[in-house]
């Protein structure tokens, strides 16, 4: 699965299709298939409504130390990953 993460990042521009993948192979790894949480937490559009999307990007970039949550920052952009935080709050927005 890390060979899909970086290949979906190996061009500068943003690529929906390859981030909803990501989102759902790889963070659908912990947190469920379906998102509605497994090792991780729930990551479905209602369960993160009250979350700031800045903290969200944070947390996708940094992880959570002593948790099970990675940093993802050396494999992908700033930019990619407050996509997935707003696709996050709003996958039918995207």
């Amino acid at each position: 699965m890390l060979f899909l993460a970086t290949t979906a990042f190996a061009a500068d521009a943003i690529d929906p299709a390859a981030l909803k993948r990501l989102v759902q192979q790889d963070c659908g790894s912990c947190h469920g298939l379906t998102l509605k949480g497994g090792l991780g937490p729930d990551l479905r559009a209602e369960a993160l409504q009250h979350y700031d999307q800045d903290v969200l990007t944070s947390v996708i970039l940094d992880g959570i130390p002593d948790t099970a949550m990675p940093p993802w920052r050396p494999l992908m952009t700033e930019e990619e990953a407050e996509w997935i935080a707003r696709y996050l709050q709003n996958p039918e927005g995207k």
